[in-house]
């Protein structure tokens, strides 16, 4: 993933930027008039540039096609509006920027994973409209600080905030695309224009099946460079599924019959996760036919009840020719381990207690020659249980939603009457934000009451929030209410699509994490045709009780172990978090209690002072949190993992105020 860039529109004011990007030796390419169009830092490989006619295409990111087959999809291109075509057709994740004239349009994708963001910087009346990939470098432009309402939301609503509110940046007077949109600079204007909608879901579950497998095989394929993959006005078309004809890594392969400019990623070492549970195992036997000698990596257990080790070792035997990693538990660091770390400026991380191991795994990674790693994150929000669906369901097919909701009841033992309350209201989407801001300091409903609105669960304020980070919050959840609109139709395509979107910018950030050590993170599932290939299906044939992500099932029959797809079980972490929460609690109360960094920053970035001799929280001095109630909650009895869940989102927003305090340079990876 590129370190960022900038999108600028053609007017004589931007150059008076020329020397405030935050990037190190930036790459440039200019407007027909020679101003400045993009500046950034990306990799030679991650980049596409065609002109054809009037339209100019700069494709930035993993795109696994040629620049000859990229000119011709963009032959038929006259308008900006023409590019909806063009972005349809491409494969994999990037970022897509097209001009015609004076005008620019910017997009990411449609999970989240690549996101765009907009502001004015001075330069000229008004100022002038400038798009990044990144806020954290619109900030470092605009001298941007904090925005406080939005930190207090994420405080007061934690990880399970949805879009829009989750997108919001909390660097102030910076403004997110929405994942669906795309963005159209003008010398004098931005403008936001929806681009993409879901696609309608109704294929069964055979017929989705096929198209889930040429979409997932393609976006691996793109990642290890095989020419088994072709690319035409149909999307991607796996041609083979065995490893005959099959080029190797580094070498250039053939895409609709045009040689490509380079490898997708330049070569190296490809490594994947395998812990034995179906997503990363799917990837790795996926990766494992074009590059037979593949790194196959995980975590060892802590757990004894954890069986992800037989599953693992049951696929290895399958591979034989493949390399099988496996990092003990003496090695890694515990959960929690420097809790006060920052991931990087952008924006609060979710996953803190893990951020020291995923540093660690990507230092041992590239020690073991591996420059490119496959990842299975985005599979559970993509194929797991969204109970949504039900809703829907139960008045187009009443008799098969009682079958599912009976089914789903036995396994999770939903209890009755909250369920049918749910399924007998027709509530808005409005109407959900303006419940949960009225209910924000309400009572928490019964943990085992599944959410069968549009929400993914209640947002409640913990314990620590304020009275007035309370508000705040409170008068945003309203305010969202005003122009809320559903993702899709149906609840549980709205419910996936709000979780892959809360969750993909997190996986962004993971990505850097990796970058910094010299290895680049993948994540096939969150690539864009696949996403459309799983949501084509109708959502009580992919969601069902009695099997496990049953549309990833049948997509990988026979590429994947049997034993691996028909898997029952889950691995466990708990006693991870156990070990390392009970190693790491003072490290975690000093962060909140005068006691510094509680660990400091990463290798790469400066806190500005906010390490060992730090005088306590920020979010405090902002008024957000209550630090004695932090402590309290620390201290007391844990019932479940879902308190340190919410402690490590505050951690991450804690480290994200300090560094914001000053704003930082990027992180040179």
């Amino acid at each position: 993933m590129s370190a960022g860039f900038v999108v600028l529109p053609d007017t004589p004011g931007t150059s008076s930027l020329d020397d405030a990007y935050p990037f190190a030796a930036p790459r440039l390419i200019a407007h027909p008039s020679g101003r400045l169009w993009l500046v950034g830092s990306w990799e030679p490989d991650e980049i596409r540039q065609v002109t054809v006619g009037p339209v100019r295409v700069v494709v930035i990111g993993r795109c696994p096609v040629t620049t000859d087959h990229l000119e011709r999809l963009c032959r038929l291109l006259r308008t900006l509006a023409d590019v909806d075509a063009l972005a349809r057709q491409l494969p994999g994740s990037f970022h897509l920027v097209a001009a015609v004239g004076h005008a620019t349009r910017v997009q990411g994708s449609v999970t989240g994973l690549r996101q765009v963001f907009h502001t004015r910087v001075d330069g000229g009346s008004g100022g002038i409209p400038v798009a990044a990939d990144r806020p954290d470098v619109l900030a470092a432009l605009t001298g941007a600080g904090i925005d406080e309402t939005t930190l207090a939301l994420r405080v007061v609503c934690g990880g399970m905030l949805p879009p829009p509110l989750a997108d919001r940046s909390t660097w102030s007077g910076i403004s997110t695309v929405p994942h669906d949109h795309c963005l159209t600079l003008e010398p004098d204007r931005a403008r936001e224009r929806r681009w993409w909608q879901p696609p309608t879901p109704e294929l069964s579950l055979e017929e989705g099946a096929s198209a889930v497998r040429e979409a997932l095989a393609g976006a691996v394929d793109g990642v290890c460079g095989a020419d088994a993959v072709r690319y035409g006005s149909g999307g991607a078309e796996v041609a083979s599924y065995g490893t005959g004809g099959v080029g190797a890594r580094g070498v250039s392969y053939a895409i609709d019959g045009a040689r490509a400019d380079a490898a997708p990623h330049g070569g190296g070492g490809l490594s994947a996760d395998m812990s034995g549970g179906m997503d990363s195992t799917s990837l790795a036997f996926l990766a494992a036919r074009h590059t037979p000698g593949l790194l196959t990596f995980r975590w060892a257990e802590a757990e004894a009840g954890n069986d992800d080790a037989r599953f693992a070792a049951l696929a290895a035997r399958e591979l034989p020719g493949a390399q099988h990693l496996v990092v003990a538990q003496h090695e890694l660091p515990p959960v929690f381990t420097d809790p006060a770390a920052l991931a990087d400026t952008e924006r609060p991380y979710l996953y803190t207690r893990t951020q020291a191991r995923m540093r660690h795994t990507a230092r041992v990674l590239a020690e073991h020659g591996s420059r490119h790693h496959l990842a299975g994150h985005g599979a559970d929000e993509l194929f797991g249980r969204m109970p949504g669906y039900l809703h829907r369901l139960a008045r187009r097919h009443p008799l098969t939603m009682l079958r599912h909701l009976r089914g789903s009841r036995a396994l999770g033992r939903w209890p009755l009457w909250g369920c049918v309350s749910q399924l007998a209201r027709a509530e808005s989407v409005a109407q959900w934000w303006r419940a949960q801001a009225d209910g924000l300091t309400s009572p928490a409903p019964p943990a085992r009451l599944p959410s069968l609105s549009w929400g993914l669960a209640p947002l409640r304020a913990p314990a620590w929030a304020t009275d007035a980070a309370v508000d705040a919050a409170r008068t945003a959840l309203r305010a969202a209410a005003q122009d809320a609109r559903p993702f899709a139709e149906d609840r549980g395509q709205h419910q996936c699509l709000a979780a892959l979107r809360i969750t993909s910018p997190a996986y962004r950030q993971v990505a850097r994490l990796f970058a910094a050590e010299g290895v680049r993170l993948h994540q096939p599932f969150l690539d864009d045709r696949v996403v459309e290939a799983v949501l084509a299906v109708r959502p009580h044939e992919r969601i069902t009780p009695w099997q496990y992500k049953p549309l990833l099932a049948r997509s990988l029959r026979g590429l994947v172990p049997d034993v691996i797809l028909d898997r029952t079980t889950k691995g466990d972490f708990s006693e991870d978090l156990r070990v390392g929460r009970k190693r790491n609690l003072t490290a975690i109360l000093d962060v909140f209690a005068g006691g510094g960094g509680g660990g400091g920053a990463t290798d790469d970035t400066d806190t500005d002072g906010f390490g060992a001799g730090d005088s306590g929280s920020v979010l405090a001095a902002l008024g957000l949190i209550d630090p004695k109630s932090v402590r309290d909650y620390l201290l007391a009895p844990q019932a479940d993992s879902s308190r340190d869940i919410a402690v490590e989102q505050l951690l991450g927003c804690e480290s994200w105020a300090r560094a914001a305090r000053r704003p930082l340079p990027l992180a040179r990876s």
